[in-house]
């Protein structure tokens, strides 16, 4: 990528410069990677207009042709595996290995949606009259616009694209100011099919700007965001006046519990995966971590010295790396904050604790703090860093209490050999998920949801295919 690109949005088939550009650049070493459009409010409403427009001729093809058009564009993504990867890495930081997993992934979740298409179902009721028969039909929303993160932004345009075309939609993609390249080279790569003139936009532009137009729009019928607490809310305000149909997965304050009776090896092997994964920019990462009082010395021992040997750095151009920067500076400042905070209440550096000399880039040192307590700040916000916070409980019955004691309510995980702790805690947890023993990672079979502010909704399998359709009802008297 020596040359500077400058990408346009893709809006009824066809590409479409704008006088407003963004600059992209690499946040491990502040290179200038691209430009893409800043869209104003009229190209949002040219797109929202191509995906009115395309939406009902989309609706009536059937299911299994639509499928079809998935598996084309996920054998596009495949052929461009290597290439698409690479861009990964530079624009987000991410290491070469999550990057090429998470191309991977998004082609097996483009085809794993569009094997849905004979299985879309609805339902036939028992009615109460005589030669009455009542049916519960599924249909499509309309039009989709789905505003995308920076931490996974390749996986989450099949995330929300997948479905949505799937189940009759079209829709309109507003990818991240930060990691805009992989969704235009999506955009470039779907051109090349046959995909009808409409079904798939791509807007480019900042969340104030872009982003609001078509939050506030009353042309579209489900706003499907990844992100932000603040920005879910904000989000939430803009559609009301529309009373437009929401799918929001926000902030996450993963509890993992690890009991005395636990594998320590493997918690601190699932633990430390779970906390450095695109440098703990995930919102399913273990965010704070009690431990039984019985082993917590040991493990924090083996954490901090597991967190301690984790291999950072610019992954664009240093190989075998676990982690690399922080996405961009106020991230970079909001850990080192927080970390600040903690220490100055009482937490105690085990090891890290600091802003990394690495250069140009935004990283942080893998950091693990001991001694901390409920009420800190660190142990309720979300960190969004490689920063692992531990307290120490007598029980199981105090962790459990703890970990409920939040927010958020999107993932959870618990480390013991107890069949019965391990089914307690599943009964007892209030999160969308619990993963026992493993690290935090979902299927895309399964449903990724959360509890309280953790979200509205929620993506992957069955009950996230049926987000994209409302129902209707037909009473049918002979």
């Amino acid at each position: 990528m020596s040359d500077i690109t400058t990408y346009q949005n893709y809006i009824d088939n066809t590409f479409v410069g704008s006088d407003s550009l963004i600059e992209v650049r690499n946040p491990a070493n502040a290179e200038l990677l691209a430009r893409i459009p800043e869209s104003d409010d009229a190209q949002v409403e040219r797109a929202i207009a191509a995906a009115r427009a395309a939406q009902k001729g989309w609706a009536a093809t059937p299911a299994i042709e639509r499928a079809g058009h998935l598996r084309r564009i996920a054998a596009k993504v495949r052929a461009n595996a290597p290439r698409l990867a690479q861009i990964i890495t530079r624009e987000g930081g991410k290491v070469p290995a999550l990057a090429e997993v998470e191309v991977n992934f998004t082609a097996d979740y483009l085809d794993y949606m569009a094997e849905w298409a004979r299985r879309l179902e609805g339902e036939v009721l028992t009615s109460d009259r005589a030669g009455e028969h009542i049916f519960l039909l599924r249909k499509p929303l309309g039009v989709v616009a789905g505003i995308l993160p920076w931490n996974f932004p390749f996986f989450l345009i099949a995330r929300k694209m997948a479905p949505a075309l799937l189940t009759g939609n079209t829709i309109v993609i507003k990818p991240s100011e930060e990691t805009p390249i992989n969704c235009f080279e999506f955009a470039r790569l779907v051109a090349e099919t046959d995909l009808p003139r409409g079904v798939f936009n791509v807007v480019g532009g900042t969340g104030a700007g872009a982003g609001s137009a078509l939050t506030r729009h009353a042309g579209v019928d489900l706003i499907s965001f990844t992100g932000s607490v603040g920005t879910g809310s904000r989000i939430m305000a803009a559609a009301a006046p529309n009373i437009t149909k929401l799918n929001l997965e926000l902030g996450g304050k993963a509890p993992a519990i690890v009991l005395a009776d636990a594998d320590l090896e493997l918690a601190v092997n699932a633990i430390k995966a779970s906390r450095v994964i695109n440098s703990g920019q995930v919102c399913n990462c273990a965010e704070r971590v009690y431990v039984e009082r019985e082993v917590a010395d040991a493990f924090i021992d083996k954490i901090a010295s597991a967190m301690a040997a984790t291999r950072y750095g610019d992954p664009s151009v240093e190989a075998d790396l676990d982690m690399g920067p922080l996405i961009n500076q106020a991230g970079l400042d909001k850990v080192a904050q927080m970390v600040r905070t903690a220490t100055g209440q009482g937490a105690r550096v085990i090891t890290g604790g600091a802003v990394a000399d690495k250069g140009r880039g935004f990283h942080y040192q893998p950091t693990v703090l001991a001694g901390c307590t409920a009420e800190m700040e660190i142990m309720r916000k979300e960190i969004f860093g490689p920063v692992l916070p531990i307290q120490i409980v007598d029980d199981l019955d105090e962790a459990i209490a703890l970990a409920n004691d939040s927010e958020y309510g999107l993932t959870s995980s618990v480390y013991t050999r107890n069949l019965s702790a391990a089914l307690k805690a599943s009964r007892e947890l209030d999160f969308g998920e619990t993963y026992i023993n493993r690290e935090n990672f979902e299927a895309m079979q399964g449903f990724h949801a959360g509890t309280r502010k953790s979200g509205i909704g929620g993506a992957d399998g069955k009950h996230g295919l049926y987000e994209y359709t409302h129902t209707h009802v037909i009473y049918a008297q002979e």
